[in-house]
């Protein structure tokens, strides 16, 4: 890889620095480290740079030279990188956002403040449904979506993994007993959900495949934080994302069933959006700010 500006950058540093062990030691860098840099660039330019000695370093003709334009080239790549951040900063618009609601709520509504300290002219006008929008109907920039993706036109960014997982309040299984098996569910009050079919399926994959169990309840609902406050006051069962859940398991709100026998239902969560070479700065902007936080969130906490 041609690392041309690090060179330069190495090599001002020492003449300014005086020797190889003040300019590592400013660079963080060990200074054998440092000759070999600089001696990997005498080679490539075929010429002296730096005549050594015990006491200092002295610059030759062609090595003054080297210096002078280097330092000249970094000062010019510092202010186009510094008015180039300014011009972020002061981004404007409006950038229009879907997301599942226990998604939005936990993972990209603490991320705004942050957001919006480093942009704070752009606008986000966030909208929450479990329901599937239409990217081009819906006038909406950027779209988190959980679980399969159908062939478009999108981009999609890869956040990454959730597992369902099925849980319950201490209260409901201490009324109705724990689930040991997935046929003991068919006994229990499992919570679902009205927006995928008209009764309740929770998939399981089993031996390389995904079997649908119908299951019924005595709440079909449209969102996932309507299910999730029901099994917190002991309604039932419900099967809810990890990050959805995780906390009140921490705290000992919901309680985990089925853990560890053997079934896999996991989904990944990708941003999509609308691609193109002219996509506005607003929405490249909100897309690099967002996505490897959440993809620290998914994975245990947001890491700024």
């Amino acid at each position: 890889m041609d690392n041309r500006a690090g060179e330069m950058l190495v090599f001002v540093r020492v003449v300014e620095a005086g020797s190889f062990s003040e300019a590592a030691r400013q660079m963080l860098m060990t200074p054998s480290t440092i000759s070999k840099l600089i001696a990997r660039l005498e080679e490539r330019l075929g010429l002296r740079l730096l005549e050594r000695s015990t006491r200092r370093l002295s610059l030759t003709d062609e090595g003054r030279i080297y210096y002078e334009r280097s330092a000249a080239l970094l000062a010019e790549l510092d202010d186009i990188e510094g008015a180039l951040a300014k011009g972020a900063r002061n981004a404007g618009g409006i950038v229009r956002v879907n997301a599942s609601v226990a998604f939005g709520v936990l993972g990209i509504e603490p991320l705004l403040p942050a957001f919006w300290e480093a942009y704070p002219h752009i606008v986000v006008d966030l909208s929450l449904s479990d329901e599937i929008v239409d990217l081009y109907l819906d006038r909406t920039d950027i779209a988190f979506r959980v679980g399969a993706l159908s062939d478009s036109g999108l981009i999609a960014v890869r956040i990454g993994v959730c597992r369902r997982r099925i849980v319950a309040s201490p209260e409901y299984l201490e009324r109705h007993g724990t689930p040991q098996t997935m046929e003991d569910l068919e006994g229990h009050n499992c919570l679902g959900f009205n927006f995928r079919r008209a009764a309740p399926v929770w998939p399981f994959r089993e031996g390389g495949r995904i079997v649908d169990r119908i299951l019924a309840g005595t709440l079909l609902a449209n969102n996932g934080e309507t299910v999730h406050r029901m099994a917190k006051a002991g309604v039932g069962l419900a099967r809810l994302a990890d990050f959805h859940t995780r906390a009140d398991i921490a705290s000992g709100c919901l309680v985990e069933v089925l853990d560890g026998i053997g079934y896999d239902d996991e989904e990944e969560i990708h941003a999509l959006y609308l691609g193109g070479q002219r996509m506005p700065q607003r929405i490249r902007l909100f897309l690099d700010f967002m996505v490897p936080r959440l993809q620290q969130f998914l994975r245990g906490g947001v890491k700024e």
